[in-house]
């Protein structure tokens, strides 16, 4: 699917196989922070696409038949290669696209998914340089130990090992630059992602603000802290879910420490071939971690991708990270679970009230528009509704993975759907519950789906 309808309910995939980390990647001296230093290095893969390019449509001339796979893995190795030496929101976007199935050539997204968990790290004497600017003295003369060599690296951060009065300790630093360079980087990647995403240029502009809002809050570690503490203190009678503590005396603007988790993230804990029931009630602890957020809290942890999540050695779901917040408005959370959650779609009338609501239709459609869109729109969210259908749900079954991802190929196709529609808050929403679904396809998890239910209202004005 080259198109990413994220704005129709996009029928997403976020969860691919990728390699975790083994702390093997080569560590990295410096990184860009400057405006200009970060643009030279996009012009600089700019050149090397278009080389690509070039070479690509060589040798064409002589081979005909010849397809683009090997064009696309040396865009893809190019243009991950200099994103993982800038970091940031540059990355993070990568990382996003490479969570969804139906939008990149499989080169790309086998690539751009090392960002998960394997981006190269920072050497340790700018992790050093990194505490002298928000504390005032190295990592030593804070903890008792620390350990220089990251244990993960991704996107915007890494994560180091560190103990205190006998307790063991994480600590996520920030890349240098990242937070001050989130703008100019987004203007930089829309020439690529435009490219890469087929979006119309108004698309791309909605999915461009909506990001840099959430990445502005996600480079934000004390806005972090505190929503770590609001959030886990908020989902602390759930059962199986577990946090860590969170210690705002020894966190900064771009350094968070916590306590240390022990666990092995999804990926390990799947290849251990743990048995169904544990992952049933894994599953049951991600299904009620995340509805009670959306429909108690109306704010839930947006960042769904397996490197955030951990399994204990005790059988619990532990949550590691809160830096991506969505909050959803009223005017957004009623018509749409509204219409997932009782017999509103057989009211055509309330239906498209609903859909006018949520900018699926517009005031300016057709008479047949309406009715496309409509139908269409119907059609996909009677798709995303069927977990909440019943009391129970096997997300181990292939058959409605398939039926999802296939009715989203289609969509992708069509003309109709090259227009911006849906409001903004559909980006990160979709993003979240997709990506859930997929978690829970991972676990082959049976679950039960009535323990929080949406809040709805069957009129709309």
């Amino acid at each position: 699917m080259r198109r990413n309808r994220i704005s129709h309910l996009c029928l997403s995939h976020y969860l691919k196989k990728v390699k975790m980390s083994d702390n093997t990647a080569k560590e990295q001296n410096s990184i860009p922070t400057s405006k200009v230093q970060r643009s030279a290095k996009f012009v600089t893969t700019g050149l090397k696409v278009g080389g690509n390019y070039i070479k690509h449509y060589s040798k064409k001339l002589f081979n005909p038949e010849m397809d683009r796979s090997g064009l696309n893995e040396d865009n893809a190795s190019d243009i991950y290669e200099s994103l993982s030496q800038l970091k940031g929101s540059a990355l993070k976007v990568a990382q996003m696209l490479s969570m969804d199935k139906n939008l990149l050539p499989q080169a790309y997204t086998d690539k751009f998914s090392q960002s998960q968990y394997n981006a190269p790290p920072l050497s340790g004497p700018l992790i050093v340089q990194t505490f002298r600017k928000y504390f005032g003295k190295t990592p030593d003369k804070i903890y008792d130990k620390f350990n220089v060599r990251s244990s993960n690296a991704a996107s915007i951060g890494q994560v180091h090992q560190a103990e205190l009065n006998g307790k063991k300790l994480a600590v996520k630093i920030q890349y240098p630059g990242v937070g001050d360079s989130i703008s100019s980087d987004l203007k930089l990647v829309k020439p690529f992602a435009f490219r890469l995403l087929g979006m119309s240029e108004k698309e791309l502009d909605i999915y461009m603000k909506e990001v840099e809002e959430r990445l502005l809050e996600e480079t934000d570690y004390e806005l972090e802290v505190r929503r770590s503490i609001q959030f886990s203190e908020a989902c602390s009678g759930l059962d199986n879910v577990v946090f860590p503590k969170y210690y705002p005396e020894l966190s900064r603007k771009r350094i968070i420490t916590m306590d240390w988790l022990e666990g092995k993230h999804l990926r390990e804990f799947l290849q251990t071939n743990p048995p169904q029931q544990l992952c049933d009630l894994i599953g049951q602890a991600l299904w009620d971690f995340y509805n009670f957020q959306q429909h108690e809290l109306r704010a839930v942890h947006a960042d769904p991708h397996p490197g955030n999540f951990m399994i204990t050695p005790d059988g619990k779901l532990g949550v590691i990270d809160f830096g991506c917040i969505k909050e959803m408005p009223e005017d957004f959370y009623y018509p749409f679970f509204s219409l997932t959650s009782t017999g509103l779609m057989d009211n055509r009338e309330e239906t498209i009230k609903a859909f006018r609501q949520l900018e699926m239709i517009h005031p300016d459609d057709t008479p047949s528009q309406i009715e496309f869109y409509y139908t269409m729109y119907r059609q996909m969210i009677g798709l995303f509704a069927k977990p909440y259908i019943n009391d129970h749900f096997d997300f181990g079954q292939t058959a409605f993975f398939d039926e999802l991802y296939g009715f989203g190929e289609k969509v992708s196709k069509m003309p109709e759907f090259k227009q911006a529609r849906g409001v903004k808050h559909f980006i990160y929403v979709n993003r979240t519950n997709f990506g859930l679904y997929n978690i829970l396809h991972e676990l082959k998890a049976r679950v039960k789906t009535d323990t929080f239910k949406p809040h709805v209202v069957e009129q709309f004005a």
